[in-house]
């Protein structure tokens, strides 16, 4: 099996995380990406540290408590496929407490090295305007969180809903290189999610020279990496696709190449 997908664990709910990455077991610098499934009542326990964080309700609702700021029932959705996520930036060196509050709930943590971060913030739902990408069978729903027109000091994180049959991802990107304004550096998690159980999509990892090439059949809950390369990603027909993608890096922009081989369709 690939050693670019990690698959979602059937570890029972407030037993830790179902799925995870570290910068140390990716094998890379920067991102960090966890998710846990709670009951009602069960608390998720950590500081941030050197790291900032982006806490994305995926479904279900949860109260939560940065240092001194808290908010109550942060959620607005009951899965991924019902519009837009509540989310809460929590910068470094920041004591942070989930404990959820309906009677389950889904939420990812989304992190990356930090110093300085910025202001603990609740992004609400209602903040997040959805937009199109692409057309035909690349039309896709984009929800950006916490990118750049959003203060942080490292983070991006979006989430991308895919039509069955369609593709996403597409024309095949890359940002793998770090020489802005050209392209930037940016290391990549994408964590999948289908609107059937039984779904599967495909994502591709490939680089121009072909010394990494992976075509990974992607199921419900998996965690794919992309550490460099092309990373397109075709949805099964008759399954809708949602994924989170969590970038960072050493500049805070999202500045991509094109494969040059499909480079006319974006005209």
């Amino acid at each position: 099996m690939t050693e670019l997908v990690v698959r979602r664990t059937n570890k029972p709910a407030g037993e830790g995380p179902v799925a995870i990455v570290t910068p140390e077991s990716a094998g890379w610098s920067y991102v960090g990406f966890e998710v846990y499934e709670l009951r009602r009542g069960d608390r998720i326990r950590q500081s941030t540290g050197a790291r900032e964080l982006c806490a994305v309700m995926l479904a279900g609702q949860a109260d939560f408590t940065v240092g001194s700021h808290a908010w109550k029932e942060v959620g607005s959705r009951s899965n991924v496929f019902e519009g837009t996520p509540d989310s809460v930036y929590a910068p470094p060196g920041q004591p942070l407490e989930i404990r959820a509050s309906s009677e389950s709930c889904e939420v990812a943590l989304c992190w990356a090295p930090a110093s300085r971060g910025a202001e603990p913030a609740l992004i609400q739902a209602a903040e997040i305007k959805p937009f199109r990408r692409g057309s035909g069978r690349t039309e896709r729903t984009i929800h950006n969180i916490l990118m750049e027109d959003r203060l942080a000091e490292a983070l991006l994180v979006t989430e991308v809903l895919t039509p069955a049959g369609n593709w996403s991802s597409y024309p095949p990107h890359k940002h793998d290189t770090d020489d802005p304004p050209r392209e930037t550096y940016l290391e990549e998690t994408y964590y999948h999610r289908m609107a059937r159980a039984e779904g599967f999509a495909v994502q591709l990892i490939y680089t121009d020279d072909r010394s990494l090439d992976e075509a990974i059949q992607v199921r419900d809950g998996d965690l794919v990496l992309v550490p460099r390369g092309f990373h397109p990603v075709a949805a099964g027909p008759g399954y809708d696709l949602y994924y989170l993608n969590v970038m960072a890096g050493p500049t805070r922009r999202w500045l991509v190449t094109t494969d040059a081989d499909h480079r006319w369709q974006l005209d």
